[in-house]
């Protein structure tokens, strides 16, 4: 049946951000000792106009020591195939091979389908011709794993999620660009949220990227910023 309530919650991360990357930074440059840097760290304006310089530059060495883990339930399992596309990443995923689907299935009707009603009810239909029939494969005996063969892309799926800091913001920067789907561009935009709710400094760092350079490099352009 349609789900299309997304959830992301992060679970996971350092104790303090911004006084990690700051040590990062200021080891790279000092000759303190990183453990006297970090218990030393108090002026939060003098350790973020640190971290952006550093950043700025194009050290991103010194944000990858800070790890996040993000909880993600109702997202399609074509938003997920294209989010495992990124190389630094950890994903334990809701297996479609030991996990067997029950009665009508989760779904996630994409945002241009469902705004037709016609091709929406065609949809739904179809997933529920597709939900009989993989219940008449587990009733026959198949297993889940064979069964699954016939589960589409829109099957909703969960998973847990992890990524350093540095991860975060190239996520951000391809997948907040308009042209980006609207499913993963979603979901990259709550992780984002998320994150920013505990630390707000990040807020100018998790923007497309044509916010960071001034300009479209993509070939095809939404438009927003002159292209080059």
């Amino acid at each position: 049946m349609p789900n299309t309530q997304m959830s992301v919650k992060l679970i996971s991360k350092p104790q303090n951000i911004l006084k990690t990357v700051y040590t990062a930074c200021r080891t790279c440059y000092s000759e303190l000792l990183p453990q006297e840097i970090f218990e030393n760290a108090q002026d939060e304006e003098k350790m973020l106009k640190l971290i952006t310089r550093v950043i700025s530059s194009g050290h991103y060495s010194t944000i990858e020591h800070v790890q996040l883990s993000f909880a993600i339930s109702n997202v399609s399992r074509a938003c997920t195939h294209q989010l495992v596309r990124h190389r630094h990443m950890s994903f334990s995923q809701k297996s479609q091979r030991y996990v067997k689907e029950k009665g009508d299935f989760d779904y996630i009707i994409p945002q241009e389908i469902a705004s037709n009603s016609v091709l929406k009810e065609k949809f739904e239909k179809h997933m529920s011709d597709v939900a009989n029939l993989y219940q008449d494969f587990v009733s026959a005996g198949i297993k889940a794993e064979d069964a699954r063969a016939i589960l589409p892309n829109a099957t909703s799926s969960s998973l847990v999620a992890s990524l350093n800091l540095r991860e975060l913001i190239h996520l951000a920067n391809l997948r907040l660009c308009t042209r980006a789907q609207f499913e993963i561009r979603m979901l990259i935009k709550k992780m984002c949220d998320e994150v920013i709710k505990e630390e707000p400094w990040l807020k100018a760092h998790l923007v497309p990227k044509c916010e960071r350079l001034g300009y479209c490099d993509e070939d095809k352009s939404c438009g927003r910023m002159p292209q080059r």
